[in-house]
C-alpha cells in the first residue's frame, strides 16, 4: 500500500469511536495504578519523569500531525490495529505506553546522579541506551500493518536522535530537578500542548 493511501486510511479512523475496543480500560486501569502506587510512596521525582516524557510525547506527536496538515504526509502514521486514533501518529495505545514509560525506566536510574558509566553521566547514557531500545523496536513496528515511517529518510536513526533521546533526556533530567523546575516545566508544556490542541484540533481541525 502507497503513502497516500496509508495516510488517507490513518484520517480515516481518527478519533472515530466505531474502532473502540473494551481492552483500552484495563489499559487506563494499569496507568492509573503506576501512576498511584507511586504516589502513594511519595516517588515525586517517578512522577515527574513520568509525566515530563509524556508532555515531550505530546508536544512532538502534535507537531508531527500538524506536519500532516501542511505536506499532506506525517512522518510516522497509525493507518490500523488500533481502538481509538487520538492523531495521526499517535493512537491511546502508545499514548498509555508513553504516559508510563518515563516512571519505569526511572527505576534503573543509580541513586547517584553525577555518577558515569562509560565516561558519560548516567542519566545522559541511560537516556541514550532507552533510546536505542525503543528506535529498535520501531524497527519491527514498521513492519507491521499497525505502524508506517512515511518518507525513505525517515527510519529507526532519525527516530532515536530527533525524538527518543529528548524523551529520555527529559524524564532522566526533570528526575533530579527540584520541584519548583520540575512543576513549571511539565506545567509550562501542558499548556502549550493543550493551547495547540484546542487551536489546531478544536477550532481549525487541521489535525
Amino acid at each position: 500500500m502507497n503513502q497516500p493511501e496509508l495516510t488517507q486510511k490513518a484520517l480515516g479512523i481518527l478519533r472515530n469511536p466505531e474502532t473502540f475496543q473494551w481492552y483500552v480500560i484495563p489499559l487506563l486501569a494499569c496507568v492509573a495504578y503506576i501512576y498511584f502506587n507511586e504516589i502513594e510512596k511519595r516517588n515525586w521525582r517517578a512522577v515527574a519523569a513520568g509525566l515530563s516524557l509524556y508532555m515531550v510525547h505530546w508536544f512532538f506527536e502534535i507537531g508531527n500531525a500538524l506536519i500532516q496538515h501542511f505536506t499532506g504526509h506525517a512522518l510516522w502514521t497509525v493507518p490500523t490495529g488500533t481502538s481509538f486514533l487520538l492523531l495521526v501518529g499517535v493512537c491511546v495505545e502508545i499514548s498509555f505506553m508513553f504516559s508510563v514509560a518515563g516512571v519505569i525506566f526511572t527505576k534503573i536510574l543509580p541513586a547517584d546522579p553525577k555518577m558515569k558509566i562509560l565516561g558519560v553521566n548516567n542519566r545522559i547514557f541511560l537516556a541514550i541506551v532507552n533510546a536505542a531500545f525503543f528506535s529498535i523496536f520501531e524497527i519491527f513496528l514498521a513492519r507491521t500493518p499497525a505502524f508506517h515511517w512515511v518518507y525513505p529518510w525517515w527510519g529507526s536513526f532519525p527516530v532515536f536522535v530527533t525524538v527518543y533521546i529528548p524523551f529520555f533526556l527529559a524524564a532522566n533530567l526533570a528526575y533530579d530537578w527540584a520541584p519548583r523546575r520540575q512543576r513549571a516545566f511539565i506545567g509550562g508544556l501542558f499548556v502549550v500542548n493543550a493551547i495547540m490542541l484546542a487551536v489546531f484540533a478544536g477550532i481549525l481541525k487541521w489535525i
